[in-house]
């Protein structure tokens, strides 16, 4: 089992960057494929970039490729994120998957984090 704990989320304007980060304050990240997740008020939860346990193989949602990156480097998870826009605001959650699979669906995935809040405004 693993205990996921976010860090990062913040209030920046329209066009910034920020990177939030996922460790592991118990078990190692390693075993997992991982990912990071949203969710805006009246919004079901959606995946935004996930991370093979193995390959390191990336998923990305349509509306954030090209200027999200997801990196999982030893026993942390990162999401660089840049030009962020107001519809980007939203409670950013990561999560874990026991799995070798490549997917990023929120039912899928086993262990969350408690999440981050991202605020984008002007």
């Amino acid at each position: 089992q693993v205990q996921l704990v976010e860090s990062g989320g913040g209030l920046v304007r329209p066009g910034d960057s920020l990177t939030l980060s996922c460790t592991a304050s118990r078990g190692n990240l390693e075993w997992y494929a991982l990912g990071w997740f949203r969710q805006a008020p009246g919004k079901e939860r959606e995946g935004v970039a996930c991370i093979t346990r193995t390959d390191r193989g990336t998923l990305y949602a349509d509306s954030v490729n090209g200027r999200f990156t997801v990196r999982k480097d030893a026993n942390m998870l990162t999401l660089q994120m840049k030009g962020l826009d107001t519809e980007d605001a939203s409670v950013y959650f990561c999560a874990a998957w026991f799995s070798l699979a490549r997917r990023c669906e929120p039912s899928d995935y086993d262990y969350w984090g408690q999440g981050t809040q991202v605020t984008v405004s002007s």
